[in-house]
């Protein structure tokens, strides 16, 4: 399984070519367009953003974001710095990449290529230590975007010789798992469950981990409502932990079966059938793997139908 099960593609879009057509009147002229800018150009050019572009500076990014691409960059304006309490000056080159890297993406991407009120993950320029590159959330509803669940783009489709900027109103930073968990509004009930369990999960899947976390969604916890109202907060916990394993295990190192250790003890069962991948509990319920490889910090998350009972409640 070396591909994405559910792939979360751009809409491409045609591009009209623009048409100019000549005055009648040859006393009339057509002003001189700007000189096309690059992002590096665009941002210099700009004062709202020029502590972004002292953070590119000291992180040895213009170069690179002076290059053909094309990209999309995430531009936080300098209020958005301020807000983030940055300084950049006292922050050091690696700490500015990781973050800055996070504002980008390797293609150009318009606010129209995203289907309206669908959430798309992409991958973004920024990685871990082994190369994974960390995750973002887009949802488009109208003409607004929102990224992370809480980051506004206020300014969209900027158009530069190599690509797009969109200006945002935060700074952006890679999350761990549960920020992911916490920005995305089908998992609020997994997220509800985490901080009502016994263990302090919040925390524990808050630390360095790396975890692997196979989580329900929304309809999969209502689809046993009554189950899980049922629950004591010790069994809860036995059940989120039933949906974690030790490592960053992403879906291109899954064979076919996989048995599954889990934090709580137990184990399931992957099976790969072409794009179709399964999971099968310890009581013999069968979930499908939705989505895989949201990558954060601290883990990967893979999105599951159903939520997995472990045999020890």
């Amino acid at each position: 399984m070396k591909e994405t099960l559910l792939n979360l593609r751009w809409a491409l879009l045609i591009m009209l070519p623009l048409v100019f057509v000549a005055c009648s009147n040859d006393d009339e002229m057509t002003p001189p367009e700007e000189d096309p800018k690059n992002i590096v150009e665009y941002a210099s050019d700009d004062a709202n953003f020029s502590t972004l572009v002292e953070a590119l500076t000291k992180a040895e990014l213009v170069s690179t974001l002076e290059q053909d691409g094309p990209y999309t960059v995430f531009a936080p304006t300098n209020a958005a710095f301020s807000d983030a309490g940055i300084d950049v000056a006292t922050t050091s080159k690696e700490d500015l990449q990781a973050v800055l890297l996070y504002h980008v993406l390797g293609a150009k991407v318009l606010s129209g290529d995203l289907t309206d009120n669908q959430q798309t993950y992409t991958t973004t320029a920024s990685t871990n230590a082994d190369g994974d590159q960390y995750s973002l959330l887009i949802e488009r509803a109208g003409d607004n975007v929102t990224l992370n669940g809480s980051t506004m783009v206020t300014t969209a489709n900027v158009d530069v010789t190599n690509g797009v900027i969109h200006v945002i109103d935060k700074v952006l930073s890679p999350l761990n798992v549960v920020g992911h968990a916490q920005a995305n509004s089908n998992f609020t009930t997994l997220v509800e469950a985490l901080a009502g369990a016994d263990g302090d999960l919040v925390d524990v899947l808050s630390g360095a981990g790396p975890f692997t976390v196979f989580a329900p969604l929304n309809s999969a916890f209502e689809a046993i409502q009554t189950t899980v109202d049922g629950l004591t907060t010790a069994q809860l916990a036995k059940v989120l932990t039933y949906h974690v394993a030790s490592g960053n295990t992403r879906a291109g190192d899954l064979s076919n079966p996989t048995t599954v250790a889990t934090v709580n003890g137990e184990e399931f069962t992957i099976n790969i059938d072409g794009s179709n991948v399964t999971i099968t509990d310890a009581n013999g319920g069968v979930s499908t793997i939705v989505l895989t490889d949201v990558q954060g910090t601290n883990g990967v998350i893979h999105v599951l139908d159903r939520v997995l009972i472990p045999m020890d409640l």
